[in-house]
């Protein structure tokens, strides 16, 4: 009886450990405006270890990094942060910026001076690329030197917003339904399409509604009659966003026209593509 217990105790830790997702942590931090540091990208990822958040290997990611950064550069996108994550096993992106200036003036008569940091994070699901959690901080601290003052500016804002983003990417991760999430955002779309004279045709579509993991949650077919089929698809995007997707990247052997886009329902027709040999 006391084995089995165990082997259930050990089951539900491994269970658990397993909801949370595996990091790739991007910060571009600045000290002085311009100096390039990794003080809160080293402690993003010790403050994610203690919450039991596997991480991608540092060094791995400074490798690309140029790589990595241009391809930000050219995109500046959610998706951009999905591609990378997916290239590095990742589940999720903590994408950072910081950076720490001083004031121009000395206090006083002294030698001291002011240096301000402020720092911004995003986490970002690689699988459908949404935002889970944002947060930005600023903290100001008194130092004598430039080195020590906008390290120490550096970590005091990195250290506010860590202890409130890592908490709750955790909450809204294992609970995807919880307020500010992207699955709370999702919405129930009518899908009706027209032109499915074949049985083959209707097939195709649901495959492919099924496959828009990134837009849709789940689909299920409401009717089929005469040619026209109705779905309900319990979506992550808006109904337009849903048709440009379906028209852009239509079923095999088909192309997808847009007949009406409401708020919750989608009126679309399919017709043949054209043979390549016929093109």
């Amino acid at each position: 009886m006391r084995s089995l217990v165990l082997a259930f105790a050990i089951l539900g830790a491994a269970t658990a450990t397993a909801a949370l997702p595996k990091m790739l942590v991007m910060v571009d931090e600045k000290a002085l405006g311009s100096i390039s540091t990794s003080e809160i990208e080293t402690m993003a990822v010790k403050m994610l270890g203690e919450k039991g958040i596997e991480t991608v290997d540092q060094n791995m990611v400074q490798s690309n990094l140029e790589r990595i950064q241009k391809a930000f550069r050219g995109t500046g996108d959610n998706r951009a942060a999905a591609a990378m994550g997916r290239e590095f096993g990742a589940d999720a992106i903590l994408i950072g910026e910081a950076v720490a200036k001083p004031n121009a003036s000395k206090i006083g008569d002294s030698n001291l001076r002011s240096y301000m940091a402020s720092v911004s994070f995003r986490a970002v699901r690689i699988d459908n690329s949404v935002n889970v959690a944002s947060v930005s901080e600023t903290a100001t601290v008194i130092a004598m030197d430039d080195v020590n003052g906008s390290s120490r500016a550096l970590r005091a804002a990195g250290e506010k917003a860590l202890r409130k983003i890592v908490p709750e990417l955790v909450e809204k991760w294992e609970n995807p339904n919880a307020k500010g999430t992207a699955y709370e955002k999702r919405a129930t779309i009518s899908v009706t399409v027209g032109g499915m004279d074949q049985i083959w045709k209707l097939k195709e579509m649901r495959v492919r509604l099924k496959g828009m993991t990134k837009e849709v949650e789940s689909v299920s077919q409401k009717s089929y009659v005469q040619g026209v089929a109705i779905f309900s698809v319990r979506s992550f995007v808006p109904a337009e966003e849903l048709a440009e997707a379906l028209v852009m990247n239509p079923p095999e052997d088909l192309k997808v026209q847009v007949v009406e886009i409401r708020e919750a329902t989608l009126n679309l027709r399919v017709v043949e593509a054209p043979r390549k040999d016929d093109e």
